[in-house]
Order: structure tokens, then C-alpha cells, then sequence
């Protein structure tokens, strides 16, 4: 019997990345869906719907497949309702980091792994923050000029210059806050009989 394909329901250079980490044949299927949010109230409710969302609709065409899709929504301290967004612009990376100096911004990620023809669904979320030092105009201003985070919820890339706005890092799997938590992704991965490593 083969072993069923895998499917990265993103478009997400990022994830991507991660899941190269893992050495498993698979492809990407970008699915189509609006993630616009449809009246959640908090943060973890959005990521868990969109990451179920985007499994859903590429498991629906490929029902043998291993689908895996992941979400993500950043927010501030004490505000688990207001979300953070891609900034898109400079001007709005700029205003972004300038809300984030000196605050604490979480990070709710959803991963949600589905395979249609054997009932296989498990949608879970991760957390994870940073700690945002006391940043300066310039500094701003420099960091958006050189790495240009437009498609980074906060604006910025932790795996990259992005680490230098931070007095802190807070939690389980780093990956969690790069946009997919691979550390629980193997383990759904391994209950489905997949081999990691």
C-alpha cells in the first residue's frame, strides 16, 4: 500500500521552510478561502477557524492526502480582540513597530492537520510572545528599510534582523512564532504513521 501524499495548504515561503526541515516529499496547494475575520472575538478562535478552513478545502479535493494547514494572528497584551495584521506598506510596518515598542505581542498559531477518506482531523493552537524593547524612531525606521517585513504579522522576521527589537522570547517551539508549531506537527505526523525523522 502506498503511503499517502502530503499537502502544505499555503502559499507561506515561511512554512514552506519549515517543512523542508523535515525531509518528507510534499507539495503545496494554495487554498482558495477569505481570511477575513467573521465576528471572532478573540484571536485563537480566528487562527483555529482559518487553519481548519484552508485543511478543509484542499482535503475536500484531495481526500487520500495528508493536509496540513496553519494560521496565524498576533496581538497585544490585553487585547486579544484587536489583531495585528500584515502591515502591507512601509508607513504601516513603521506604525506597527512603533505600537510594539516596549509592549509584549502574542502570538496565537493554529495547525491543523486533516486526511478526508479516514475521518482524520485534529486543529490545534499554540502560543507563543515576545517582549518588544524600547524601540527608537531610528531604529524603526532602520530595521523596516532593510528587511522590509510588509507580509509579517508585527512586522518583523524573527529569524532574522527582527531578533535585535527584542529584550525577550517566550515559549515552547520557536517555529511556533516563525507561523507553524512543527514540534506538534511531527507528533499528528507520527500518529498518522508518517516517519519523523
Amino acid at each position: 500500500m502506498n503511503s499517502p501524499s502530503i499537502i502544505l495548504a499555503s502559499s507561506s515561503q515561511t512554512r514552506k521552510a519549515l517543512m523542508d526541515r523535515l525531509h518528507l516529499a510534499y507539495h503545496t496547494v494554495v487554498p482558495d478561502i477569505d481570511e477575513s475575520p467573521q465576528g471572532e472575538n478573540h484571536a485563537d478562535d480566528l487562527a483555529k477557524r482559518l487553519a481548519f478552513e484552508k485543511a478543509k478545502y484542499i482535503s475536500e479535493l484531495h481526500p487520500d492526502a495528508i493536509v496540513i494547514g496553519s494560521d496565524q494572528v498576533a496581538w497585544r497584551e490585553g487585547a486579544p480582540d484587536i489583531f495585528i495584521g500584515k502591515p502591507l506598506t512601509i508607513e504601516k510596518a513603521i506604525r506597527q513597530l512603533q505600537a510594539n515598542s516596549n509592549k509584549i505581542v502574542y502570538f496565537s498559531t493554529a495547525l491543523s492537520v486533516q486526511q478526508k477518506s479516514t475521518g482524520f482531523e485534529q486543529t490545534i493552537i499554540e502560543h507563543y510572545k515576545v517582549k518588544f524593547r524600547k524601540l527608537s524612531q531610528a531604529e524603526i525606521e532602520r530595521y523596516v528599510a532593510i528587511e522590509q517585513p510588509l507580509h509579517c504579522a508585527g512586522s518583523f522576521k524573527c529569524e532574522s534582523l527582527g531578533i535585535s527589537l527584542f529584550e525577550e522570547m517566550i515559549g515552547q517551539d520557536q517555529t511556533t512564532l516563525m507561523g507553524m508549531p512543527m514540534i506538534k506537527l511531527c507528533q499528528i505526523l507520527r500518529d498518522l504513521k508518517v516517519l519523523v525523522p
